[in-house]
């Protein structure tokens, strides 16, 4: 069967032509087109010693709850929290475990106020996971200006600064003597969802990804309207550059997710989400079929679509736990 490489947001009727054909994905070529809507990745040049700093520790049922910060680059430290089983031996499967828009942050995911139905680091940290939990820019504990960033020319988007601090939270968790480098997944729910996504295309270690309410193809977001993508904390060039018009996007979420194959990837879709349309889930998991098929890897895609809102409720967690369990224990 021929190959073919995927490295263009295809129009959605041509990429799904693409389903009878083995499509290999152009990872390098599918960044450089996220960084046209997001700005250019910083070089390694960039990163510092992490120089971790403990604040205050505490012994919870089953795990230890650390509140930190890392040094993501020179002038600027990430708040994080870090939990780790207790009475576990060995090195353990990990997980980065990203926020959705929430004033609390990071918070959230370990369980300090919020929806518990989005306390995923709590849950995952008590199935034997270590979890690292960091606030987005802007949000908890964390302090960001974006315009001044954007002046001083490292940054483009506050969506690529947050795939430079999670790719050192990745950094931090390998440093880490109970934690097996090679097992590291991630988790995210709306904001942390494509977020997780995001990162984990410019970041081959991580080796699962879950995400809940996280995208749809940007034709089926709001009737191509992306005005919801365009703020300093996301991607300000879709306005400014692509005038807010799916059609004239340089990448699309089937370049997002086909270009994990064969690495684990479970999209969590709601069919009452009313803010990323289930249809549009289903057309990128339609396109990215026939690539993890072609890798030998079809067990390795999953999508499911609870009857629920924008949420990540209980049964479609449990599955999602059940699939990073899969992907990431021995």
């Amino acid at each position: 069967m021929p190959r073919f490489t995927l490295c263009l947001a295809l129009p959605l009727a041509l990429s799904l032509s693409l389903h009878s054909v083995a499509v290999e994905p152009d990872r390098a070529a599918i960044r450089k087109k996220m960084e046209q809507a997001m700005g250019p990745l910083p070089a390694a040049d960039r990163k510092v010693p992490l120089d971790v700093k403990l604040d205050a520790e505490e012994k919870l049922d089953g795990y230890t709850r650390t509140k930190l910060t890392y040094a993501a680059e020179k002038g600027d430290r990430v708040p994080a929290w870090l939990l780790v089983p207790t009475g576990k031996t060995g090195k353990r499967p990990a997980m980065l475990c990203l926020q959705q828009t929430v004033g609390i942050g990071k918070n959230e995911p370990v369980g300090l106020g919020g929806n518990p139905n989005l306390w995923y680091a709590q849950h995952l940290v008590k199935r034997g996971y270590v979890c690292l939990v960091p606030d987005y820019p802007s949000f908890g504990d964390y302090k960001c200006d974006f315009q001044a960033a954007f002046k001083r020319g490292d940054y483009q988007s506050g969506s690529m600064k947050a795939i430079w601090n999670n790719m050192r939270a990745v950094d931090l968790l390998q440093t880490l003597p109970n934690v097996d480098s090679e097992r590291i997944g991630v988790i995210g729910h709306s904001l942390g969802g494509h977020n997780a996504m995001f990162t984990a295309a410019f970041d081959e270690r991580l080796k699962a990804v879950v995400s809940c309410c996280g995208f749809t193809s940007f034709p089926k977001y709001y009737n191509g309207d992306l005005k919801g993508w365009t703020s300093d904390r996301y991607m300000p060039r879709i306005s400014s550059e692509y005038k807010n018009d799916a059609k004239k996007m340089p990448f699309d979420f089937t370049d997002v997710v086909t270009s994990f194959a064969p690495r684990a990837f479970m999209a969590v879709s709601p069919v009452r989400d009313d803010n990323f349309a289930v249809d549009g889930v289903k057309d990128v998991i339609a396109v990215a079929e026939p690539v993890y098929k072609a890798a030998n890897a079809a067990d390795n895609l999953k999508a499911i679509y609870p009857d629920a809102g924008h949420d990540f409720p209980e049964a479609a967690r449990n599955t999602a736990y059940e699939f990073l369990d899969k992907h990431l224990k021995p």
